[in-house]
């Protein structure tokens, strides 16, 4: 079995010790072993490093704040057959209880199929720190249409580096569970070329193909 390596380490005693005092003392940076002491109030930004992405996390709304990952030109090595969304012992984040009965999907930030070279790889996808609360139609439509075409860009340029916003209006919707239901996504894909192609995807379900949700980057 394939154990998510995480530690916290709180900015805040990092700051008392004379360390980088430009980061807020509400952010958490998470490496490499497992926490499970969670005898704490929730955090709205914690920085979770895995071995294939960059995660904010906001434990108050139990979604991802941003998301960051490579998409590489590789080969399929690994199934996702029979694979189950999990929790982390050192975050708060969302569970089954959130997608019960509803319209909302496990929406991979990180998508599985770009990282299905190999078992580790594919497995860190179905974290619930890699997962946002997405409208169905939405994330098996239009968004997982853009994923794919990344995919066949990196085949053809070589990496491509994403970066995922997710957005939270004042009015958005907060399930009896407690998760908080982002309002849209912002993707920005960034091409070894130094060029760079941004989408907007409001939380709904599309009306519109995956290229015409494009927007200025600015």
């Amino acid at each position: 079995m394939i154990m998510q390596k995480y530690v916290l380490l709180f900015l805040i005693i990092i700051s008392s010790c004379g360390k980088d005092k430009s980061k807020s003392n509400n952010e958490v940076l998470v490496e490499d072993s497992i926490s499970k002491q969670l005898d704490r109030e929730r955090i709205d930004s914690i920085i979770i490093y895995t071995n294939i992405f960059q995660i904010s996390y906001n434990e108050k709304f139990e979604q991802p704040n941003w998301v960051k990952y490579t998409v590489r030109d590789i080969v399929k090595n690994a199934d996702r057959d029979g694979m189950k969304f999990y929790t982390v012992d050192s975050v708060y984040t969302s569970d089954d209880n959130d997608y019960h009965s509803n319209r909302w999907d496990r929406g991979h930030m990180a998508p599985a199929g770009s990282f299905n070279d190999s078992y580790e790889n594919l497995y860190s996808t179905f974290s619930y720190l890699n997962v946002a609360l997405q409208y169905d139609d939405l994330n098996r439509g239009a968004w997982v249409d853009l994923e794919q075409q990344v995919r066949e860009w990196a085949d053809k340029f070589g990496d491509i580096e994403i970066e995922i916003y997710l957005e939270f209006d004042s009015n958005h919707i907060i399930l009896d569970t407690g998760a908080h239901v982002p309002t849209a996504f912002l993707k920005h894909v960034f091409f070894p070329d130094g060029s760079k192609k941004c989408y907007y995807f409001p939380n709904i379900s599309p009306d519109k193909i995956w290229n015409e949700y494009q927007i200025e980057c600015d």
